[in-house]
């Protein structure tokens, strides 16, 4: 008697658990429809889903996820205020869509300088510590344990015993061979460090596979550093070395540093509870003549997805050229289509890799994408002397994008990053000079494929939205 109560509490139970199963995977179908994303994303999660559920659901539920709509809000409440603002700027069709989006309009009067080697970053850097009178804001997605990231953290703690206000943001993945101890020094001298993110974290808190990837230094609310450089010795370092990768920056000061100030601030408060008092930061100084420029925030705390929907659109309109700087190159269908059709109309198409990037993976993917390019009339650069972590995107002769972001899908659509849109001559000019550089040490074209290496791409291409 007791073995046939067994056996039916077991066909229950089961029962049970298949019925809660199928509910859920159908609410989760229904959310990832409702969700905005990708075609191929939504396409490649539901075969996940519906294929395999026992995989799927759970694992939809701990990284499928790609907005945090909280977040969003509270950031829209702050841009609404700035919208306010009357704009005196020609950022041209870029600025519109983007302001669409809620993002701030484009500010005047700023300084920004080029940074195009680890040697003028780790210096720059370093005297922005040094100068620093009340505050000193750093978020990044990697601090190294070597020799740069000791020094950083002892010229930090210097800062902080001097009576500065320093905080420090680390994404929990990125620095994950950060531990408190290699940080205490921070700490001891009055500094503030936190983790963004942990991956062992209450539900609620977000999804861990949404990363902080901007790296933003700004200090006194003046002065700023913000690109693609994270902080550690393949990105920065006191001397030249022939090993580092080929990275970019920018250091700016100006009203355009007060949306960098505005970006930490929320970070921060999202990682720590903290809400950081404006009065930490000196009024800023307004250049005459000054360039025109734009940050702009992505990610799961932005409503929608401004930084893609900029570069769209802008590779649709473009006239002239449109030159890519990227250290990985996996865009989504539409943003490829894009790019394509722009050289099929004569617009003069170049992407710039490295020949070999630190992720072989990613190499493998961007194969078939490139040649999508390639065999439309674009020009594919491999960078031949070592790795290119930059990520610029150069349009027709006044628009220059420098930022965090990669051209894949991860940081379009799921990484928390920040870009600068630049709109002024110079610097426009500035950045066409230097990726003039990058193509007069790369290797023009893509080899022939064989058999088997074409099917290879085209499996690699169809997983793409899950890299």
């Amino acid at each position: 008697m007791s073995h046939f109560y067994e056996s039916n509490l077991f066909w229950l139970s089961w029962q049970l658990l298949t019925t809660l199963g199928f509910v859920l995977g159908i609410m989760l179908v229904a959310h990832l429809l409702k969700s905005q994303r990708s075609t191929s994303s939504t396409i490649a999660w539901l075969l996940v889903i519906v294929l395999v559920p026992y995989l799927g659901v759970p694992l939809y539920l701990m990284i499928g996820g790609r907005k945090m709509r909280r977040r969003a809000e509270s950031k829209e409440q702050v841009y609404h205020r700035r919208r306010k603002l009357p704009s005196e700027t020609s950022g041209g069709p870029a600025e519109r869509i983007l302001q669409s989006f809620g993002i701030p309009p484009a500010t005047s009067g700023n300084r920004v300088e080029l940074v195009t080697s680890g040697e003028e970053a780790y210096r720059l850097l370093l005297d922005l510590i040094d100068k620093a009178e009340h505050s000193i804001h750093i978020t990044t997605y990697i601090l190294g344990r070597g020799p740069v990231g000791e020094a950083i953290i002892e010229r930090l703690a210097q800062r902080a015993a001097d009576g500065v206000s320093v905080r420090l943001l680390l994404d929990d993945v990125g620095s994950w061979r950060v531990g408190r101890k290699f940080v205490s020094p921070l700490t001891a001298a009055g500094a503030k460090v936190a983790f963004f993110m942990p991956m062992l974290h209450l539900p609620f808190r977000g999804r861990t596979n949404l990363r902080n990837h901007r790296k933003i230094v700004v200090v006194d609310g003046q002065h700023a550093l913000t690109g693609g450089m994270n902080l550690a010795e393949e990105y920065m370092g006191p001397t030249p070395d022939p090993e580092r990768w080929r990275d970019f920056s920018l250091v700016s000061s100006g009203p355009a540093v007060l949306d960098l100030a505005d970006l930490f601030r929320s970070d921060w408060k999202f990682a720590t509870g903290e809400t950081i008092a404006k009065e930490e930061e000196s009024p800023y100084a307004v250049e005459s003549n000054g360039s025109i420029a734009q940050v702009v925030a992505s990610g799961p705390d932005v409503s929608g997805d401004p930084l893609y929907a900029a570069l769209v659109s802008v590779a649709f309109a473009a006239k002239w050229r449109i030159w890519v700087v990227t250290p990985y190159f996996i865009p989504d269908e539409t943003l490829a289509r894009a790019l394509e059709l722009a050289a099929r109309r004569g617009v003069d198409v170049r992407v710039i890799v490295p020949d070999q990037s630190n992720h072989g993976m990613a190499d493998l993917a961007r194969v078939s994408y490139l040649r999508q390019i390639q065999n439309a009339g674009g020009q594919v650069l491999l960078y031949q002397p070592g790795m290119v972590h930059a990520k610029v995107v150069l349009i027709d002769h006044d628009l220059a994008i420098v930022g965090s972001a990669n051209m894949d899908m991860r940081s379009l659509f799921l990484n928390y990053e920040v870009a600068v849109f630049l709109y002024s001559q110079p610097q426009v000019d500035a950045t066409a000079a230097w990726i003039e550089t990058l193509m007069s040490q790369s290797q023009r074209g893509l080899s022939e494929r064989g058999r088997f290496t074409q099917l290879a791409e085209d499996v690699v291409r169809l997983l793409s939205p899950l890299l």
